[in-house]
């Protein structure tokens, strides 16, 4: 456990601790003072009240749309029932900043809506809280939909036959189940939703902000350090809370249930209710979530000669993509394409750190118990609900000095990525570590072999297509990473997610088009990564 650790302390909690300490602390004296005064202002109180009702609205929208299509999934054997899985899943590993773009071509200024009826939802709360069901959609779909599979649906036909209608016996038998799993995934959904950042930005215009959007202005804008470590601390809090009553509910729902086989409790849809219901999740998962990504495609390929208009479908913006400065434009010190190379670069490294840290954590977390073990678990999911912006900020002022000068080091990208990359490689290989026989490790002992290499005869075997998987999820998140990356990205050696961003904040048809060229590219990344992943999944459940 001394690695993660390690590097937890070093990367995530100094960092942090430094950024809110500078903003919080005067002349080596603490100013709790400045606490009150920026949280009485109010256009602070603004923000926590939009960033709160908002990630309800979402997390409530989300449960209403998805809730159906978890059904679904759970008790209908149809064609293509896999790959629609996995369809339904891509958005939860494409970075904001691609779900910011894509809802820009289909709601915004020249978006396919605009054009068909003049129709602008950008720079409203709707293209918000749609965006963020998109996003969220495959959260509660597998989330809930792994669980509901995993019911003996003969429970709920017991009750029928003793007389308790339809809807009576979903009451009082299968929801009591469900609700722990249902409780989990709204709160992750409200956890992503309450730290939204560039779906907002992008989408939200000036008029809204939420925590994380406000964070960023702060710092990197108005260099109010006070302001910002104060809001700092007020996510910090908020996302403390959610994750220890996620936790009490996952603990709840491993406990309370014995689960059937998936296999047996999925069957064809009978009669025309049920392919009525077939159809409407279909049409869901088509307006939802093909439609935008469709929509950003088109875009990309809309304008042969790299401008736009009247010169039809061509590779023109991906051809300005290969030159820096195109069109007279000086966005990029390089070609906009080096992005392309350089996140692959940066992720692949973070997927290796995360993998290492991630791994030893999991391992340590199976061997052991106890209270303190359990707060480490939940320590290292911090990093998904904490302000990135304050990450990489931290990393800027902290680590510029002798041993960890690392400032002007390339290295700085991989680490922030990591940092949001360890959660998801050992929330991945733990359930598997855990159902490891410990009789045979200790059977390995007995015949001599030292511990490293008990794991490397016993665990590796069993655990390598978590380790794949979770290998998966590590490299779709860093290669998404923008928050903490917006700060630290050197000019000449911008992400994918950086570039994006950069090309929309300039006007111009050029800067458009390229930006929806790179999202694309992006996007079929993350999409390959994805279907992979579901090829070499270890549990067809289709839990995360």
């Amino acid at each position: 456990m001394a690695v993660p650790v390690a590097f937890f302390a070093v990367f995530f909690a100094y960092p942090v601790s430094a950024i809110v300490g500078r903003g919080v602390k005067a002349d080596g004296v603490w100013q709790f003072g400045r606490i009150g005064e920026v949280l009485g202002r109010p256009d602070i109180l603004d923000v926590l009240w939009f960033t709160a009702w908002q990630a309800l609205a979402s997390t409530a929208l989300t449960l209403l749309i998805a809730l159906p299509g978890a059904y679904v999934f759970a008790r209908f054997d149809f064609p293509g029932k896999q790959i629609l899985r996995a369809v339904v899943t891509v958005p939860f590993v494409l970075p904001t900043v691609v779900v910011g773009t894509a809802f820009l071509a289909l709601l915004g200024r020249g978006g396919l809506l605009d054009e068909l009826w003049g129709v602008r939802l950008d720079t409203t709360v709707w293209a918000i809280l749609l965006a963020h069901v998109f996003f969220n959609y495959a959260v509660v779909v597998r989330t809930v939909g792994g669980l509901w599979s995993q019911l003996d649906p003969r429970q709920e036909e017991a009750a029928r036959v003793l007389g308790a209608g339809r809807l009576a016996a979903f009451r009082r038998v299968t929801l009591p189940a469900l609700a722990p799993a249902v409780a989990a995934a709204a709160l992750m959904v409200f956890l992503f939703t309450f730290t939204s950042f560039g779906v907002v930005q992008i989408l939200g215009g000036p008029a809204y902000s939420t925590l994380e959007v406000e964070i960023y202005r702060q710092t990197a804008q108005l260099l109010d350090l006070p302001t910002a470590a104060v809001l700092t601390l007020v996510q910090f809090a908020a996302v403390g809370a959610i994750l220890a009553v996620h936790a009490a509910t996952v603990r709840r729902r491993e406990r309370a249930l014995k689960l059937a086989d998936p296999a047996q409790t999925s069957r064809r849809p009978r009669g025309a209710g049920q392919w009525t219901l077939l159809g409407g999740v279909l049409l869901t998962a088509l307006l939802l979530i093909l439609l935008p990504l469709g929509v950003l495609v088109e875009r990309s390929f809309d304008g042969a000669d790299g401008a736009g208009g009247a010169g039809g479908y061509g590779l023109g913006y991906y051809r300005a993509l290969q030159s820096a400065g195109s069109g007279g434009s000086s966005t990029f010190l390089v070609p906009p394409l080096e992005a392309v190379g350089n996140s692959l670069r940066y992720a692949l490294v973070a997927t290796l750190i995360a993998l290492v840290v991630g791994g030893l954590a999991a391992a340590a977390l199976t061997r052991r118990a106890g209270r303190l073990v359990r707060g480490f678990d939940a320590l290292l999911m911090l990093p998904l609900g904490v302000s990135a912006v304050t990450v990489g900020f931290g990393f800027l002022i902290t680590l510029d000095r002798p041993p960890l000068d690392l400032r002007t080091s390339w290295i700085l990208v991989p680490l922030a990525q990591a940092l949001v990359g360890v959660p998801f490689v050992v929330r991945t290989m733990l359930p598997v570590l855990r159902a490891v026989d410990d009789r045979l490790r200790e059977a390995a002992a007995v015949l001599g072999a030292s511990p490293l290499r008990a794991w490397r005869e016993v665990d590796l075997p069993l655990v390598r297509r978590a380790v794949l998987v979770a290998a998966g999820f590590a490299f779709a998140v860093s290669l998404g990473e923008f928050g903490a990356t917006v700060f630290i990205a050197r000019p000449d050696n911008p992400t994918l997610p950086v570039a994006v961003t950069r090309l929309l904040g300039r006007s111009g048809e050029l800067n458009y088009g390229q930006a929806m060229a790179l999202s694309t590219i992006l996007m079929l990344v993350c999409a390959v990564s994805l279907l992979l992943l579901e090829r070499i999944r270890t549990d067809r459940s289709g839990e995360f």
